[in-house]
């Protein structure tokens, strides 16, 4: 996902299963189609496996959002919209979550990959709508991938590089012409993540300018009511096409969902302990740990529960802004990274709930692990020959650990192991150049230049948008300060802040970059040099790196799993020890604080739980003030953790 309201690929789910359909194989059409292999659900299947079919329908979902939104359409760099535009608009196919990799048709009736490749056709279901009532068509389809080619989030032109062109077949069949120059065997499946929008709807209107005009949609949702920055109700389709296919039974059973929006996480946690919100994604160690504790979680009104995730532990880390020139050196990366201290952070600040990240494909088997060997030594091997300068000796030497301290061994062998730290990252700063000045000991370049002609300062700003950020952020900045390292922090609001992200308008900030267990397309977006310099790319860091670009078009045309693990496991390692970022942690469990009101299916270990799974339990919310009443009046003690 690009931003917030960004259509994520998979949002929609499969729609009418072409009941007597194999599984798709060269030039037949298919209900599904499989990366690799054959798709788990055969034709004939009833619903997701991770569902519950026959959840009740009804009642109002009420959730928040952390700052707000200016526009309602969210396939577009510019403007901010809300994160619930998901449920409006649907998808050609969508994944399963149970799969590496597969796609069911939704508005797709059935899919037809031709034996060479060079093609793939989706034929629309015939019962497929819009919101007012219109039909949607091949027409649509065409429209809406040349308007996000053209005009949409760079993703998109990313993702859709090596598609040749579109074709409509008939009012219900649309082609897409592949590129046979080089191989892609993802690019089918993601073409089927393409969200189709109302061509009839946009005429006259300016794709690319922001709106606060409802678009209709063909999804389970529609816009019921909003105002920009402070709320968007979304309104159940009563008559949705898609209510009664097999792919989307047990989902979407909220009569209502409605987003509010609040200026930041503390004011958001309040709320929901007030009850203006019944179901919150926790992402603060600290609030996790001591934020909920009252006399209605210690009776079981409100409910703290950790759900298993379901996904890779990608990374998340403070991203290096290479277009700085101050961090173009990589030996000054790693100085950096040696003044974070994560230990004692998880120690003091996130009562030892978190893992450090250490890889981008973390807890699965393309975590690149050890000394590279075999298949995947190869491919590095051959990329150094090919790339001199571009792959780090480090890569065939030893496994990539993120710098640790010895937090949890005592005041004085922590203050110790800083000390190293700080004197390892003190030699590659002098190194690389940097040395204290006289007086101040601040770090200046020996050779770098300001604009004014004065030997370059080592001051940087770490921009940030999440106020609960500072205290892990501030112990950081007082050891580069014992550097001579300047670091400034900035926290700004959630406008200021997407718009200096889309405009690489920044030094350093948090970065995550999320991954799927059949990483493909999406790459080039993250770490391709052709993605560096378009505005709203995922390509914070500014990453420029022939040898990375190559390895991930190698990744798109691995053309079997064995191929992909070897090489994601490769690209894994040219990443680390890359130093792009400082890694920071994961959990590899959702927490989930929600009051008691609901039902829900057993969470999946792979496909983890989520809100459009759940349902209202009438019963419990017959009750619910009452219940709530009874605690806040028996004056039982909080529950702590």
């Amino acid at each position: 996902m690009i931003r917030r309201g960004a259509i994520a690929a998979g949002t929609a789910l499969a729609a009418l299963a072409a009941a007597a359909v194999p599984a798709a194989a060269g030039g037949q059409p298919a209900h599904a189609l499989a990366l690799h292999g054959e798709p788990k659900y055969p034709p004939e299947f009833t619903h997701f496996s991770y569902v519950n079919p026959d959840a009740p329908k009804g009642g109002v979902l009420r959730l928040a959002e952390e700052g707000g939104f200016d526009s309602l359409h969210p396939f577009i760099p510019r403007g901010n919209a809300p994160l619930g535009m998901t449920l409006v608009f649907e998808t050609l196919a969508v994944n399963s979550g149970d799969e590496p990799f597969s796609i069911y048709g939704l508005l797709a009736e059935t899919i037809e990959l031709a034996p060479d490749r060079s093609t793939v056709t989706f034929r629309l279901r015939p019962g497929a709508r819009w919101h007012d009532g219109r039909p949607v068509t091949a027409a649509d389809v065409e429209f809406s991938f040349k308007a996000l080619l053209e005009q949409g989030m760079p993703s998109y032109r990313l993702y859709y590089r090596n598609v040749d062109g579109v074709e409509i077949v008939d009012e219900r069949t649309v082609r897409f012409r592949l590129s046979t120059r080089e191989t892609n065997r993802e690019l089918p499946l993601i073409l089927g993540h393409l969200p189709v929008l109302p061509r009839h709807w946009w005429e006259g209107r300016d794709f690319s300018s922001p709106t606060l005009e409802p678009p209709p949609g063909s999804g389970p949702y529609r816009v019921a009511a909003f105002e920009a920055n402070r709320f968007i109700a979304f309104e159940r389709v009563t008559n949705y096409w898609g209510a009664h296919v097999p792919a989307v039974r047990g989902m979407y059973n909220f009569d209502v969902v409605r987003y509010d929006c609040y200026r930041d996480a503390t004011v958001s946690l309040e709320a929901f302990k007030a009850g203006a919100y019944d179901w919150r994604l926790e992402m603060s160690a600290k609030d996790w740990a001591v934020g909920y504790t009252s006399p209605e979680r210690a009776a079981g009104v409100m409910r703290c529960e950790l759900f298993p995730s379901g996904r890779i532990a990608s990374m998340q880390g403070f991203a290096f802004n290479l277009r700085r020139p101050i961090f173009t050196d990589r030996r000054v990366r790693r100085a950096l990274g040696l003044a974070f201290d994560f230990e004692w952070a998880n120690r003091a600040l996130f009562y030892g709930q978190y893992r450090r990240c250490r890889s981008y494909f973390g807890d699965s088997e393309m975590e690149a692990r050890g000394r590279p060997e075999g298949a995947e030594l190869e491919v590095l091997m051959d990329l150094a020959r090919r790339f001199p300068g571009h792959v780090p000796d480090e890569v065939f030497q030893e496994e990539y650990r993120p710098p640790t301290t010895d937090a949890d061994l005592g005041e004085e062998a922590h203050r110790l192991s800083v000390r190293r730290n700080l004197l390892e990252a003190r030699r590659l700063l002098h190194e690389a150049g940097w040395m204290s000045r006289p007086g101040d000991g601040r770090l200046v370049h020996r050779e770098l230049r300001d604009p004014a002609g004065r030997p370059l300062e080592f001051v940087f700003e770490i921009l940030l948008v999440q106020p609960a950020f500072e205290r892990v952020v501030l112990p950081f900045v007082l050891n580069l300060r014992r550097l001579g390292v300047e670091a400034k922090v900035r926290t700004v609001d959630m406008s200021v802040y997407m718009n200096r992200i889309l405009g690489f308008d920044f030094d350093m900030v948090v970065g995550s970059w999320p991954q799927s267990e059949s990483p493909g397309n999406e790459q080039r977006d993250y770490w391709h040099s052709m993605a560096a310099d378009q505005n709203g790319s995922r390509n914070v860091g500014g990453i420029r790196n022939p040898a990375v670009d190559e390895l991930v078009e190698d990744l798109i045309r691995a053309p079997d799993r064995s191929t992909l693990v070897v090489r994601a496991r490769a690209l894994d390692r040219l990443l680390q020890w890359g130093v792009y970022c400082i890694p920071n942690w994961y959990l590899p469990v959702q927490r989930i604080a929600f009051w008691d009101r609901f039902g829900f299916p057993p969470p999946h270990p792979q496909a983890g739980t989520h809100w459009i799974y759940w349902w209202e339990d009438r019963d419990k919310v017959a009750t619910l003030a009452a219940r709530r009443d009874a605690a806040r009046r028996s004056g039982a003690p909080p529950l702590r953790r």
